[in-house]
């Protein structure tokens, strides 16, 4: 045991400026700290010279549209790519900003969208050489010095990891944000589950150019959910949401594991391919990020596999925000507060100015992890994820047999259970669950998700008021031990903070389809392929929260877990049936669900929590 000193100090943290903290002289390795810090970074000098459309030759003879920022002045500069398919002219603003600071900002549309060569598909391996050509392509140019890093967020952030996958020798630095993971880990399939957000985004990107469904998010097709996705099979959603004619639609849903050749060929966060990128990453996103665990499986797999010792130090910054990040204090009614937002391009600019600039700013000094801490709404910085001193608590679910909604009798608890009858809840497909509200097409904040808790198809296992403060920070496990009357069936779990006022307030979740669990990994999520379901035999389920948190559940609030089996329209719905492809399902089936909380089958969540200081 650490040995606690009765006693304070004051520590100055390196690379945060003057800021002096108060901190355990015992234990550092996490702290309430100021945000990330810009600290001194290259002044904005320079006026700006905008060469637009330029044609950039990949090897196979396509050429890529570009456009380039570079400072109006002599000389050799870093330079930064950016390479996306939602136009690059929308990106100019932020380009002006680093060309002004020392930087040629080169900005390409992706292969097949606008007016760049080639065909379109979001997935195609051809991205991968693209990004090693760009980036080589750009070191040549007379105005380049030869350092190249890279930026961009979300599909951007793919684009920079399978660029780094490729060893491109000029690449420097990466900068991905809100960067997704490979494709059975978030989307288009959340382990195992389409998301319909995804089938909304490829209705909009079906073509070389925008293709709309009206006003709205995603193009609009984000409007008409609730209804356009019980239109069934759903391998038709080409055609019933009438998007533009393309050979890669089809190919999502028929290959509906990782095996398929299409997503191997596009995969990057394998050993064989983390151990390739060879450069330093500074990665960040937000705890209602739609594709958060791109940025913590990429940390992880960049410790344990990065190319180079430089590779090997990500670095991390999670922020109280949803998928466009840091652009307002306050997500779905709850403020967060003024350190919610960061100069974050001044942080990334400090970044780039160390590693294509060779600027010695500390910034290796700064602590690689920063987290916002949501009910505190501070910052903390820690040494690693999960934070070194998290204590993993686990958190049984209990009941007497009817923990149907929030007026029923589950609780959750420290306490192993006992002898205790399951519970029982029906899944119709053509009755779902609710999903939480949304503006933009995703989950966008802590939403009160208490109306879709009081139906009797969402268990709720809730803690009894809290006599003190339980800070959870990091990733989330649940394991179930559950059986159904179908073939196939999903399990959603979600945790939320309970307010004294009964508002119910989303944090976190993990799903799984329950023919992806591996029987030879205590049930684990197995992207690679299916495994039979018995209908009412009980198995065990491992759910790794995709969507984790960072929230102090404040003293009188509860915490609670919810469990139901669709979350509708946010997931397509499982229709139950067992098919080895539900994208060619045509009729929903009723199912029986049974969760299991004994002292045989003690079903649970475990929650890192972060002991009172």
């Amino acid at each position: 045991m650490k040995r606690r000193l009765p006693f304070f100090s004051l520590l100055p943290v390196l690379g945060l400026g003057a800021g002096l903290l108060l901190v355990e002289l015992a234990d550092f390795s996490c702290v309430l700290a100021q945000p990330p810090q810009a600290g001194e970074i290259s002044p904005a000098e320079f006026e700006v010279v905008e060469e637009l459309d330029q044609k950039a030759p990949m090897r196979d003879g396509v050429e890529l549209m570009v456009d380039i920022f570079r400072p109006k002045a002599e000389g050799k500069f870093p330079a930064i790519l950016q390479q996306t398919p939602y136009n690059k002219s929308g990106q100019a603003a932020r380009a002006r900003r680093f060309a002004k600071r020392g930087y040629v900002v080169v900005n390409s549309d992706s292969r097949g969208r606008f007016n760049s060569g080639g065909q379109w598909d979001p997935f195609s391996p051809l991205h991968k050489q693209d990004g090693y050509d760009l980036v080589e392509w750009i070191a040549k140019q007379a105005w380049s010095n030869g350092n190249v890093g890279t930026y961009g967020l979300s599909y951007m952030g793919w684009t920079q990891w399978w660029t780094a996958s490729q060893s491109p020798p000029s690449l420097k630095a990466i900068v991905p944000e809100v960067a997704p993971p490979d494709h059975f880990y978030n989307c288009p399939y959340q382990n195992g589950i389409f998301v319909c957000w995804m089938v909304d985004w490829a209705g909009m990107m079906s073509a070389r150019l925008p293709h709309s469904a009206g006003p709205g998010p995603y193009g609009g097709f984000a409007v008409h959910r609730e209804a356009a996705y019980r239109n069934l099979p759903y391998i038709d959603f080409d055609t019933t949401r009438r998007h533009q004619p393309n050979d890669w639609w089809r190919k999502w849903m028929l290959q509906n594991t990782a095996e398929g050749e299409y997503w191997r060929a596009i995969a990057y966060q394998t050993p064989e391919s983390y151990v390739k990128v060879q450069v330093p990453s500074l990665a960040i996103t937000g705890w209602f990020d739609a594709n958060f665990p791109g940025t913590s499986m990429n940390y992880l797999g960049m410790k344990d596999h990065g190319g180079t010792p430089a590779a090997r130090r990500p670095r991390m910054i999670i922020g109280p925000w949803e998928h466009i990040i840091n652009s307002r204090r306050e997500a779905a009614g709850v403020d967060f507060g003024p350190e919610a937002i960061i100069d974050w391009d001044g942080y990334a600019c400090r970044w780039f100015d160390y590693h294509l600039k060779g600027r010695q700013n500390g910034i290796l000094e700064d602590p690689p992890l920063h987290v916002f801490v949501m009910g505190r709404n501070r910052w903390r910085a820690a040494q690693d994820w999960p934070l070194p001193e998290t204590k993993f608590a686990t958190y049984y679910l209990h009941s007497g047999g009817k923990a149907n909604s929030s007026t029923g009798d589950g609780w959750l608890s420290t306490q192993p259970p006992g002898g205790e009858p399951p519970d029982d809840y029906r899944y119709d497909p053509d009755d779902p669950t609710p999903s939480a509200g949304f503006t933009n097409g995703h989950i966008d904040g802590p939403r009160d998700i208490s109306p879709s808790a009081a139906r009797d198809d969402v268990l709720v296992y809730t803690t009894p008021l809290l006599t003190e403060d339980v800070e959870v920070i990091g990733p989330i496990t649940a394991t179930l031990y559950a059986s159904t009357s179908a073939r196939d069936t999903d399990w959603m779990v979600r945790l939320a903070d309970v307010h004294p006022d009964g508002r119910s307030l989303f944090l976190a979740e993990g799903v799984m389809r329950a023919r992806h669990r591996d029987p030879d990994r205590g049930g684990a999520f197995n992207p690679n392929k299916l495994s039979a379901v018995m209908p009412d035999e009980v198995y065990p389920y491992r759910i790794d929260f995709w969507r984790p948190t960072g929230n102090r559940f404040a003293k009188g609030h509860r915490i609670r877990v919810e469990i139901s089996s669709s979350y509708y329209p946010y997931y397509l719905r499982n229709l139950n049936t067992g098919e080895d492809n539900i994208a060619l399902a045509t009729r929903p089936v009723a199912a029986q669900q049974r969760i299991f909380h004994d002292s045989q089958r003690p079903s649970q969540v475990v929650l890192p929590v972060i002991p009172a200081r």
